[in-house]
């Protein structure tokens, strides 16, 4: 029986295993966070994987580690065509627990640490002790911050001084194409606030936050800005103005055209709103404001033709 996880989110069955009981929040965690319906569901799909294989090995949640998660990792690509985003996946999933207080924190590994690496724990105690931000905006922004500083610099020292306004342009374009747009949001204020820390430590002097472009996120990208000119003219030679019904529409349809007006201030027009000495409109927008518009000659002669035959028919 289908199970469905959050909204369009659906596994084939309930999820079972010690993090079961997470596997929904962790889905709108993702939503909420601006992954892709697609990226969503294959993290949903992995975690509920990881959650039935552990219930066979290891079935107390607080026991959980990233050591059983690349275990888990490597027993399911004995059966299953590995994909390259599997292990960021389940890392998104124990980072997601460790926020909830599900699993305790593990322990920072042996191998010596990077200075990109140095740099972001100092920068994520910032974030923790002098911002107070939340441990889900925390994650959210660090691993665009190692991104960042591991494509200036790699595992060599981080140079503040070498860093310039084109690295941030550059890693921000290079990101921006492969992310979804509330992704490339979250890049943009993570880098922001990154490098306003540096320049709070003293570590540039440049204010680089500011060489941060804006990633343009338009709602509804796919609905055309305007009708074309042509279709516009179609429309228009369609009406029937021999009926009182077209005339009307005509002059509605044309004052539209003409002047781009709202659908609801065409919708409040009346006859009284004309002034055909004075060639002028008045127009009702919102919260009830009022403006004045130029009437065309031609808008002003069809309305006019309407007025008219309307008032002869009755």
């Amino acid at each position: 029986m289908k199970f469905v996880v959050d909204c369009d989110i659906v596994l084939s069955r309930a999820p079972s295993g010690p993090i079961a009981a997470y596997i929904e929040p962790f889905a709108k965690s993702l939503r909420e966070q601006g992954y892709a319906p697609q990226s969503i569901h294959r993290q949903v799909f992995l975690s509920a994987g990881f959650s039935e294989w552990l219930a066979r090995r290891q079935p107390v949640l607080r026991r959980i580690t990233f050591d059983l998660a690349l275990q888990y990792l490597k027993y399911r690509f004995r059966h299953v065509q590995p994909s390259r985003g599997d292990a960021a996946a389940l890392e998104h999933l124990l980072a997601f627990l460790r926020g909830e207080g599900a699993i305790p924190a593990e322990k920072i590994a042996a191998y010596p640490a990077t200075s990109a690496e140095r740099c972001v724990r100092a920068y994520e105690e910032y974030l923790r002790e002098a911002c107070g931000l939340s441990q889900a905006t925390i994650i959210n922004y660090v691993p665009f911050v190692l991104g960042f500083l591991e494509e200036c610099f790699g595992n060599g020292p981080v140079m503040w001084s070498q860093l310039c306004a084109h690295d941030v342009v550059r890693f921000v374009e290079h990101q921006a194409r492969r992310l979804h747009p509330k992704r490339s949001k979250l890049l943009t204020s993570a880098l922001r606030s990154f490098l306003r820390f540096a320049r709070y430590r003293g570590k540039v002097k440049l204010d680089l936050g500011a060489a941060v472009p804006v990633v343009p996120h338009w709602s509804m990208t796919t609905v055309p800005r305007a009708i074309p000119a042509n279709q516009v003219r179609q429309v228009l030679n369609s009406i029937n103005r021999t009926a009182p019904l077209g005339r009307r529409d005509y002059a509605v349809l044309l004052l539209l055209a003409r002047l781009g007006l709202r659908a609801s201030e065409a919708a409040f027009l009346e006859l009284d709103d004309i002034n055909w000495k004075a060639g002028q409109l008045s127009i009702r927008g919102k919260a009830g404001q009022g403006c004045e518009l130029p009437l065309p000659v031609e808008v002003g002669k069809a309305s006019r033709i309407s007025e008219k035959r309307s008032a002869a028919e009755r």
